[in-house]
């Protein structure tokens, strides 16, 4: 076990860096955010000088080869995470890679050998994990308090209007179900601590290829999960589970942000209960979770094989779109 800090770089300068995980790893406990690289020298430059940041590189292997750096973050568009995480790994750099971890499962098992060979930390940087009041849903859901889950539905959209958007171009990995559809599908699985076995869904196709809109259902055993997610209406999220003895409900289920928050619930035997939560900020929260597996020499909170079974389920979940909503089963990692 070595002593903290944690020496971070963030591998390009995406707005959710920027915003969100940078300044949480430079508020953390046990991080120091030491450098920034993106592909345009002055780009870094701009950023580091924002955010406080020692040093700056224009290029990501220029970062990789500071062996000052610890682990690195990446938030570059999902068709990069591939190449930059394996980069990151050989480098000898733990690594924090933006959700979804990959475009296939295959791909994210491939990660995660290059983190079992490396020896090195790999998580999926999935934030709203790390919230207690996603914890104490987790709890209220196994205590049986619900009684037997029987569905989940959950929505997470918003609008984006611009044709260069990331989002909407099919070859860096857009699509609504990548962007935030995987957060709805994420959330089932750790909520019912299980994976899916089968899926349909439909989807609004752009122009350029990418669902912009998609329904979809996946099939545990003995319980649903029913979602959309959209990158065309007005904002919403949410999730809700319910059971044969109650109901919670979760608004701004992914995105509470650092204000106190509530689990609304709802039992035969209690009726209506607000569990109040006290704000956090989730993110930074996140990286020192990460920080501490890092410092401690342990494993990571879920693993890129967690990941792999999270992306087979948006496999299947795009095959049935495809096919007008077809079955579709889900492959087993």
């Amino acid at each position: 076990m070595r002593m903290a800090p944690v020496r971070w770089g963030v591998l390009g300068t995406a707005n959710i860096g920027a915003k969100a995980v940078a300044p949480a790893i430079a508020g953390s406990a046990n991080g120091r955010l030491l450098a920034v690289a993106s592909r345009s020298a002055a780009k870094a430059a701009r950023y580091a000088e924002a955010l406080g940041i020692e040093r700056h590189y224009g290029s990501y292997q220029a970062l990789l080869d500071d062996h000052d750096v610890d682990a690195v973050y990446v938030p570059l568009p999902n068709s990069l995470h591939l190449e930059w995480t394996v980069k990151a790994l050989q480098a000898g750099k733990h690594v924090l890679c933006e959700k979804p971890l990959a475009l296939s499962a295959a791909e994210c098992l491939r990660m995660h050998e290059a983190a079992r060979l490396s020896g090195r930390v790999l998580m999926e940087a999935f934030m709203y994990r790390f919230h207690p009041r996603m914890a104490q849903a987790r709890a209220l859901v196994a205590s049986g308090r619900l009684g037997t889950v029987r569905l989940i539905r959950a929505a997470f959209g918003f609008t984006v209007t611009d044709p260069a958007n990331i989002r909407l171009r099919p070859e860096l990995g857009g699509g609504a179900l990548m962007d935030v559809g995987c957060y709805c599908v994420d959330v089932a699985r750790l909520l019912l601590a299980a994976e899916p076995d089968e899926a349909e869904a439909r989807a609004v196709w752009s122009d350029s290829g990418v669902d912009v809109h998609l329904f979809g259902q996946l099939g545990f055993a003995g319980a649903y999960l029913r979602f959309d997610c959209s990158l065309d209406t007005v904002r919403q999220e949410f999730v809700e589970v319910v059971g044969t003895e109650g109901r919670l409900r979760l608004d701004k289920a992914f995105l509470p942000g650092t204000a106190a928050t509530a689990i609304d619930l709802v039992t035969r035997a209690e009726g209506e209960v607000t569990i109040a939560v006290p704000g956090v900020d989730e993110y930074q929260l996140m990286v020192e979770r990460f920080a501490g597996a890092v410092l401690a020499g342990s494993g990571p909170a879920y693993t890129a094989r967690h990941a792999a079974a999270g992306m087979a389920a948006l496999e299947a979940l795009y095959a049935s779109a495809r096919s007008g909503g077809e079955r579709v089963p889900v492959a087993v990692i």
